[in-house]
């Protein structure tokens, strides 16, 4: 079992290269200017490794640019290995979420994929497709430009989440450290710890 801190989520497209890159820094920076830097790491990957090693798509990275957002990003893919050290696994569309949820290892596993659009209150949670971000690699930078906006309005609840996560944690390791503290007035009460 891995340390609770930091709270480690990654974003999971297709290819790594565009939707699941975007996310990665937008979320990254609504982190940081939340002042959760160090509590949570941000990382993103794909369901397969037809770009591995790739950096993100030319048109993420003016939209992100455009907005903004810094990236340094290469394209990998993800691995059932990694459930164990994440506690979000965020996918960008419902296909990614199945995928994902049948390469875990475990159900606790599978519990930790969520669909991102899922953390934003605007969405349409009962249209069909209504919580995917749709693949703008086919398209034009118009296509870019929903997508980032799909993003940015998810990445709110999503940080608010994590947030909480993060306070539920380190009040749970308080409330232990507390419970092994030894009393003020038991055995051992005034001697020093050899």
């Amino acid at each position: 079992m891995r340390d609770p801190s930091p709270y480690r989520v990654c974003f999971v497209c297709t290819g790594n290269i565009c939707r699941s890159p975007m996310a990665e820094s937008v979320f990254r920076a609504h982190a940081s200017e939340a002042g959760l830097d160090g509590l949570v790491e941000v990382d993103s990957a794909g369901t397969g490794p037809w770009h591995e090693g790739d950096g993100a798509d030319r048109r993420a990275i003016d939209v992100l640019t455009a907005h903004g957002y810094e990236q340094d990003h290469i394209a990998r893919q993800f691995r059932a290995e990694w459930f164990d050290r994440l506690d979000l696994v965020i996918a960008l569309d419902s296909g990614h979420m199945h995928e994902l949820r049948a390469l875990a290892p475990t159900p606790h596993d599978a519990a930790k994929v969520r669909l991102l659009r899922s953390y934003d209150p605007d969405a349409d949670h009962d249209a069909l497709g209504g919580l995917d971000v749709p693949d703008p690699y086919f398209g034009g930078l118009d296509d870019f430009e929903e997508c980032m906006e799909m993003v940015e309005a998810a990445s709110g609840g999503l940080l608010d989440a994590v947030a909480e996560a993060i306070d539920a944690s380190a009040e749970a390791v308080e409330s232990v450290s507390a419970e092994n503290a030894p009393a003020a007035d038991g055995p051992g009460a005034g001697k020093e710890s050899a």
